[in-house]
């Protein structure tokens, strides 16, 4: 993966200001690399920039990131496809939160706003109260997500800092893919390189900058070796970021459950031998390509998960795996074919003028569209997993009745 003379076919350019934001991410990050040893930058230190710095980096940016359509967004969530996703987990929330016997939902990363937005309503209708908080890296985000979510008043609190004890339910939808990896590869004599990037002698019509390797550290050498064997050739990434914080929720989760939702494989998937380049992929306006250099601070930088790591990382920290599986059959499993039913049934005040009729029609349509999309092996049923972790919960979760694949992992 090299920086590119060219951009990838049929990606849409972008317009001044986002152009302008871009030329000031590129500057801070040229500061980075030259002031990096050998200007190398690690990619796990490139990707945290580009995402991340505090004013410039894509989360922390002021761009619309979540939309359906274009050009509102770059990539569509689960929540934001329709609130029957967020009302389907309530049901396994409310299972945890009454098992830890705690109405506390720590969401991470809650984009937004719409998981909260339809979750808190459907833990009512469980007879809970909950205290939902949230921890946001990001300030433009978290702007948002007061905004839509002020209808619930105290109800929704903002956390600046892990919690330093919690019982409850955590939710991370889509909050793995997004932390900095580490890129690795082989040469063709079998020496494992770790990737960074450096500046271009000539600046690339994409980007000023370009991948390089150096030697891998030890310490990656050790990790990578109990994962994979040698393949001159192939290229692929570890999320030792991941891993981190799922080993860290072993420190302050006390009683409870986190629910990981992401897409991505067990490790003997993960690093098949023919996925030669890795899950890295960047998206932008509904647009998916794998050039990380270009287009800095203004489009997504994601990883596919390595789930087996995750359920390595939460046992290393003390806490127990509980249950794994697909999106599809997690859904179906919480109860999403009874939450259809019931949106099926006509209501006793609904009236049998000719406009309701249709808009009636027109939004069952669309919600059905959603959930194929959720379930569908195709689009996310299949490729989003659920893993389930935590401690002081009797098993089994409602979620993972249907087909648990711990066994995969």
């Amino acid at each position: 993966m090299k920086a590119a003379s060219t951009l990838p076919a049929g990606l849409p350019a972008p317009d001044a200001d986002a152009r302008a934001h871009q030329q000031a991410v590129e500057q801070y990050l040229s500061q980075r690399i030259a002031a990096a040893d050998g200007g190398f930058l690690p990619f796990e230190q490139w990707m945290d920039h580009a995402l991340y710095a505090p004013g410039l980096g894509y989360y922390a940016a002021g761009n619309t990131k979540f939309g359906a359509t274009l050009p509102t967004g770059d990539f569509t969530t689960a929540p934001e496809l329709t609130p029957l996703f967020a009302q389907t987990l309530a049901n396994q929330v409310a299972q945890v939160l009454r098992a830890s016997d705690s109405c506390t939902v720590l969401e991470f990363g809650a984009g937004s706003g719409a998981m909260a937005e339809a979750m808190i309503p459907a833990l009512r209708e469980h007879g809970l109260q909950p205290e939902y908080q949230i921890l946001e890296v990001s300030a433009d985000l978290r702007h948002r997500q007061q905004e839509r979510l002020s209808p619930f008043g105290d109800a929704v609190q903002w956390l600046t800092a892990l919690p330093t004890a919690f019982s409850g339910c955590v939710l991370a939808n889509e909050v793995l893919d997004a932390m900095p990896v580490t890129l690795f590869c082989w040469d063709g004599q079998g020496e494992l390189q770790e990737l960074g990037v450096r500046m271009t002698q000539a600046a690339a019509a994409g980007a000023p900058f370009e991948l390089a390797q150096r030697a891998a550290p030890a310490s990656l050498r050790q990790i990578l070796a109990q994962r994979m064997p040698p393949l001159p050739g192939y290229q692929s990434e570890v999320n030792l970021r991941a891993e981190a914080w799922v080993r860290q929720m072993g420190d302050w989760l006390k009683r409870g459950a986190a629910l990981l939702i992401d897409y991505g494989f067990p490790q003997r998937e993960y690093y098949h031998p023919q996925r030669t380049e890795g899950t890295l992929m960047c998206h932008f306006r509904h647009h998916a390509h794998a050039q990380p250099l270009i287009y800095a601070g203004l489009q997504d930088i994601t990883t596919h998960v390595d789930f087996t790591a995750m359920a390595d990382a939460a046992l290393e920290g003390g806490l127990d795996v509980m249950g794994y599986t697909s999106q599809a059959r997690f859904l179906m499993s919480a109860g999403l074919p009874q939450l259809l039913s019931s949106m099926s049934r006509p209501q006793a005040h609904e009236e049998k003028a000719a406009d309701s009729a249709t808009l009636a029609s027109q939004a069952q349509t669309q919600t059905l569209s959603a959930v194929q999309k959720l379930l569908s092996e195709a689009e996310m049923g299949e490729l989003f997993k659920v893993l389930a972790i935590g401690r002081g919960i009797d098993p089994p979760l409602m979620g993972f009745i249907g087909g648990d694949r711990r066994d995969r992992l």
